[in-house]
């Protein structure tokens, strides 16, 4: 059975000790009178447990017929009692007041279910006016299950796409609305971030043809001749590659043998291919990078830092080896892919902590800066998935349409110019500075930003690399 109900009125009054008996009998005197007022259907309240210092608490709600009466009252007779409160207790008693709006139907009675299911709370609408969670208490449907978990992405006025606009149009609003305490509208800031990687990482690695192959026909096998073809054009590069070299040598020979070079240059040429790498195997061996784990070493030792020889004895370089190897390249790749949001989680507190030295005067907190760019991070996830998106769409539209290739491209060279532009004017609206003062400020930030972004991508790889 449901009953249409008004907006409520609650009043939690806080008594101290000495005028506790007094109030109440002023309490039912005055709910006497509220039930006679004109508008207000229903007058009800309980008592809590005392606090710490000894107060009771004594909440009490007050049901209006629709909410322009509910108006009317708050502007005369609750006006009028507080001020009668207020005479007659002075601080003995305080209030905490707040309208509830429910002016819609609950499914079930006061004595089906007189209190809340979750917090216990006296019930007086379809929601519960403490903790807020619905007053039914029945299964819900697979559509509403739907609803609840992608609610964000479904609804067109969701606060997901009330935060997307400005985040890709305005550089900083998000930021100083959310510092200056206009949250309410949009999407939190760490939710945002999450679900903008989220997305942008299914839809740059996520590959139907290749996770879903099953549902794809294979591609043909090829024949006999692209086979040949192929290995013959590989062997081809593979000539030219040394004779380009070897004609190189020969000019060096001749330039040697005109004493207008040192025969220290050819044998750096000769020795070019020996920088300091970790050289797993024979490049040109057929299973990879990680082929001949026997003679897996750090080439060149004479150049590498002891701290690093003392790290990664021969020993050790051939067990990451093996352990790759059985990996295999195409699992490395993905285990480089799986680190990569976790370094660009930590290379948020790491720019975050550069604003911090670049704004010294500006009193904001350090996670002031941080919130600058999460919502950065957020931006940049966004114009990335618009590209990809847009690539995507572009090769369906005219794989081999030339006018198609040449506006996309033009999309994708002006969407990333605009990023560093974006930075920029999110400087100037969070922090307020003039063009004089941002410009040395975004130039050190970018320096630092492409710094860090390059460590915490290193170290993506190696993490990667190191915990086979």
């Amino acid at each position: 059975m449901s009953n249409s109900t008004g907006p409520l009125y609650e009043i939690t009054y806080v008594v101290a000790t000495d005028s506790r008996e007094e109030f109440g009998s002023w309490l039912r005197e005055f709910q006497q009178r509220a039930l006679q007022e004109p508008g207000i259907e229903d007058a009800r309240g309980y008592e809590t447990d005392q606090d710490d210092d000894g107060r009771f608490r004594i909440v009490f709600r007050y049901r209006a017929t629709d909410d322009h009466t509910m108006d009317a009252l708050l502007d005369g007779f609750f006006t009028d009692s507080d001020g009668e409160l207020a005479d007659l207790f002075d601080s003995g008693v305080t209030t905490e007041s707040r309208v509830l709006r429910e002016d819609v139907s609950r499914d079930v009675t006061a004595l089906d279910n007189p209190n809340c299911l979750n917090c216990g709370i006296r019930l007086g609408g379809q929601y519960c006016g403490n903790c807020g969670q619905r007053s039914r208490n029945r299964l819900i449907s697979i559509w509403q299950l739907l609803q609840e978990a992608f609610g964000d992405l479904l609804e067109l006025d969701s606060r997901l796409w009330r935060t997307v606009l400005p985040l890709l149009i305005r550089p900083g609003q998000l930021t100083r609305d959310y510092l200056e305490g206009r949250r309410a509208r949009y999407m939190p800031p760490f939710r945002t971030y999450l679900v903008l990687s989220v997305i942008f990482f299914v839809v740059a690695f996520f590959d139907p043809k290749d996770d879903l192959s099953i549902f794809f026909e294979p591609e043909p096998e090829p024949t006999a001749e692209e086979i040949a073809q192929i290995e013959e054009d590989a062997k081809r590069r593979e000539v030219e590659g040394q004779e380009n070299r070897g004609i190189a040598l020969e000019k060096l020979q001749a330039l040697e043998a005109e004493g207008k070079i040192d025969a220290s240059v050819i044998d750096e040429f000769e020795d070019s291919e020996n920088d300091f790498v970790i050289a797993f195997g024979n490049e040109d061996d057929d299973e990879g990078i990680f082929g001949d784990c026997e003679n897996a070493t750090l080439s060149d030792e004479e150049d590498v830092p002891e701290w690093v020889t003392k790290r990664f004895t021969d020993e050790r370089v051939k067990q990451i080896c093996e352990r790759n190897k059985a990996r295999g390249n195409d699992n490395l790749a993905d285990a480089i892919l799986d680190n990569i949001p976790v370094a660009l989680i930590v290379l948020l507190p790491i720019m975050a902590m550069v604003l911090k030295v670049l704004y010294p005067l500006s009193r904001r907190y350090f996670v002031e800066h941080l919130l600058f760019f999460v919502h950065f991070h957020a931006f940049f996830f966004l114009i990335l998935i618009l590209q990809i998106l847009f690539a995507r769409l572009a090769g369906l539209l005219g794989p081999e349409d030339g006018v198609i290739d040449t506006i996309g491209t033009l999309i994708l060279v002006a969407t990333s110019f605009y990023i560093p532009v974006y930075l920029y004017k999110a400087m100037r609206h969070v922090y307020g500075q003039g063009h004089l003062i941002t410009l040395p400020k975004y130039f050190m930030l970018s320096v630092a930003y492409l710094t860090g972004a390059t460590l915490t991508m290193v170290g993506a790889f190696l993490v990667a690399l190191l915990s086979a």
